[in-house]
């Protein structure tokens, strides 16, 4: 019986190639043992099976964004985030071709929180230049909520809630609002704060009774579903 190795180790003696470029064949998923990928070098290994894609690549993993189909009153702190994101939530129609990694998982960075109470499109990233956008621009990204109301709107409410309100004692920059249906409304605004909704809501005498973001700048949730989650596909920006 053969004493176990590093995977790493194993594929650089096998390919061949080095070591470092065994590390970055693994850690690409480009590596099975008996048939299984292994993203990891430190991986031991003896008599099994080692292969490697035939359309293998040295290209490093690059960092991914993804959205994510927040359900209301859902924990989304970093620990809660990766059990809620997982190989088993991503949507079918994913069509980001993008290969699934243990790695896209970690070092996940929440951006842009939604409304207090809300449900929709939450954005978590690995790129540097995604956090650094949706941060340095959050104030003029427009943000897309609709919001389920009760109640009944006075005859300058509508008016009211795309100009004239005020919330923490300030005055607040128009925004586009409009009826969806009977008991719908469609917030467009930016640099939305935590309650400003439903205290703009609550101003005109409408009841929340839900929210939902549907849309950050120019990316759609679409037709994600609830616990789902997609890649951010190559051509999107917000």
């Amino acid at each position: 019986m053969k004493e176990p190795v590093r995977l790493a180790k194993r594929l650089a003696e096998s390919v061949p190639c080095s070591r470092r470029e065994a590390e970055l064949y693994i850690a690409g998923g480009w590596v099975t043992v008996d048939g299984l990928v292994v993203e990891e070098p430190q991986f031991m290994v003896s008599q099994q099976k080692v292969e490697l894609h035939p359309e293998a690549t040295l290209v490093p993993v690059a960092p991914v964004t993804i959205l994510f189909h927040q359900a209301a009153d859902t924990d989304m702190s970093i620990s809660s985030a990766q059990q809620l994101i997982r190989a088993e939530t991503r949507a079918l129609e994913d069509h980001s071709g993008i290969h699934l990694l243990k790695q896209h998982f970690v070092r996940l960075v929440p951006c842009v929180p939604l409304e207090t109470n809300a449900s929709g499109l939450s954005v978590y990233t690995q790129d540097y230049r995604v956090t650094r956008k949706l941060t340095d621009d959050g104030a003029t990204i427009e943000q897309e909520y609709v919001v389920e109301v009760a109640g009944e709107l006075p005859a300058e409410g509508l008016k009211l809630l795309n100009h004239g309100l005020t919330f923490n004692g300030k005055p607040l920059p128009p925004v586009k609002v409009s009826w969806q249906n009977e008991t719908r409304l469609r917030f467009a605004l930016k640099g939305v704060k935590p309650g400003q909704i439903a205290h703009m809501c609550k101003s005109v005498g409408l009841q929340v009774s839900s929210m939902k973001r549907i849309r950050i700048g120019r990316v759609s949730m679409a037709k994600l579903q609830a616990g789902q989650w997609r890649y951010l596909m190559p051509y999107e920006r917000f």
